[in-house]
């Protein structure tokens, strides 16, 4: 293989992703690091496991489906990727771990962030007994207005 700077970058993402595996405590294996390359080479996005297995198979990474969403889950185990969860099967997860809420789209299923200085959530309730708020999900849904 030649060594031109795209294949430099390459392997720099490659070495980059690896280590973050490493450092959220899990092994850095050929599939996991490809899968991650993926997800998290263009930024901040909202990805679910049938669309990260089809850019998987254009990239012609050998990977199964059930791979992708055993290691989309792996990587929210290890605090990698924030799940979003709505009504229904379809399950998004988010490479941005800040604290933010999002729009769905629902014409064409698709996740945006609301920025957080754009909502402010209060008259959370007291959690019951030994337990504590973990976080909170507001997922506003928009349409197109009928004319």
């Amino acid at each position: 293989m030649t060594n031109t700077p795209e294949n430099e970058l390459s392997q720099k993402q490659t070495i980059n992703m690896s280590e973050k595996l490493r450092l959220a405590g899990m092994r850095p294996t050929r599939q996991r690091v490809a899968l991650g390359d993926l997800l998290f080479k263009n930024g901040d996005r909202h990805v679910c496991a049938e669309i990260l297995h089809e850019e998987a198979v254009e990239h012609k990474i050998p990977v199964s489906l059930a791979t992708v969403y055993n290691t989309l889950n792996q990587f929210r185990d290890a605090g990698l990727l924030r799940e979003v969860a709505l009504v229904g099967t379809r399950v998004y997860f988010d490479t941005n771990m800040s604290d933010h809420q999002h729009f769905y789209l629902e014409e064409n299923a698709e996740l945006l962030d609301i920025p957080n200085s754009a909502l402010s959530v209060s008259g959370i309730p007291e959690a019951p007994e030994g337990m504590e708020v973990a976080g909170v999900d507001i997922v506003v849904r928009l349409r197109a207005k009928n004319k």
